[in-house]
């Protein structure tokens, strides 16, 4: 898992059928700052997170979990982070 900033929604009218009803966030991975890194990409969104908050997302297998059994999902976001606390 990893912490990642909500930077847009896309709208996909042709896919695999395990994503028909899912919304399809942009999220960007925060580095150890908090800072964005520049990559994006697309994740399902589980937990129903908005444009700009800092979200939790899962990867891989356990990505797929969330979304059902024969799903193509790669990468889902699993929970939106209420407050971070850096004390490093």
């Amino acid at each position: 898992m990893y912490l990642a900033k909500v930077t847009g929604a896309l709208v996909s009218t042709t896919k695999h059928p395990s994503l028909n009803g899912a919304k399809l966030l942009i999220v960007a991975r925060l580095n150890e700052h908090h800072q964005p890194t520049g990559s994006a990409q697309v994740a399902v969104d589980l937990v129903g997170a908005g444009n700009g908050e800092t979200v939790i997302v899962s990867s891989g297998s356990s990505a797929r979990m969330g979304n059902g059994e024969h799903s193509v999902v790669d990468a889902a976001v699993v929970g939106i982070v209420d407050t971070l606390d850096l004390n490093a």
